[in-house]
């Protein structure tokens, strides 16, 4: 009999490990978590220059609730660039309404974005991530608009727009 108790409680350390690798925990891959990129500060000086669920978002890769950016929904002419570091990542002419509840986009600028896997939530995805800061934005995903069939669907706390 306590064999099998030890069976199972080992059984559950071993999930819950991987859990909060793959399911809560972010993978190594991700962007943020290395320091190749032109701005690099530390953690105390990220949150000295962002709010709360900027830096959650940006250097916390998380995301923020569906519905909620007014960013969203803003329509005007103009640029959408990164909260932290202020590089140009989106122009208003790429965004659509992806009907998810965050920013998306059908292009970035050219050398604004990288990439990197995220295998997080039990699947590998496509992260998005600022390329000066490394910030994370959002993920791109391959059901998009003509004429690039992607869609970068976008954390709008990650990103500051400038009306022009």
């Amino acid at each position: 009999m306590k064999k099998r108790y030890l069976l199972k409680a080992g059984a559950v350390i071993v999930g819950a490990a991987w859990l909060s690798r793959n399911l809560i925990g972010k993978s190594g891959d991700m962007a943020a978590s290395n320091n190749n990129f032109e701005i690099n500060k530390t953690e105390e000086e990220w949150r000295e220059i962002l709010t709360p669920e900027q830096f959650n978002v940006l250097r916390k890769h998380g995301t923020e609730r569906a519905g909620t950016s007014p960013l969203d929904k803003q329509y005007g002419k103009g640029i959408y660039a990164c909260a932290a570091c202020e590089l140009p990542l989106f122009t208003s002419e790429t965004k659509f309404d992806s009907h998810t509840g965050w920013p998306s986009f059908y292009a970035p600028i050219e050398g604004g974005i990288g990439t990197s896997t995220d295998k997080t939530l039990f699947m590998t995805r496509v992260e998005v991530h600022c390329h000066r800061c490394g910030g994370h934005l959002g993920h791109v995903f391959n059901d998009g608009p003509r004429p690039t069939g992607k869609r970068y669907c976008m954390n709008g706390a990650a990103l500051k727009f400038v009306q022009g």
